[in-house]
């Protein structure tokens, strides 16, 4: 026997090497089945952070992210939830 010297030393390194390709790619197959089917707590981007509320319009939610920020003040908020016909 020629431990490492012979005709097969060519081959080991292509079959690690695609041996740890198949582990990546089973690593990545199932982080993406537990996104895909994980449930409601594997979105919104991340811990702590509220999804949209049910009921609200998207101009709503860009309202109530613009008075977040201090674009806006308290009285023009108001004021733009009365047009939209939505309630406080």
């Amino acid at each position: 026997m020629m431990w490492g010297y012979g005709w097969d030393m060519g081959w080991s390194w292509i079959a690690a090497l695609f041996g740890l390709l198949m582990l990546a790619g089973i690593v990545l197959l199932v982080v993406l089945l537990v996104r895909q089917f994980g449930g409601a707590g594997s979105h919104g981007g991340g811990a702590g952070v509220a999804g949209p509320t049910p009921g609200r319009s998207r101009a709503r939610q860009i309202l109530d992210e613009r008075y977040a920020a201090g674009e806006i003040t308290a009285e023009q908020y108001r004021e733009q939830i009365q047009v939209l016909g939505e309630n406080a």
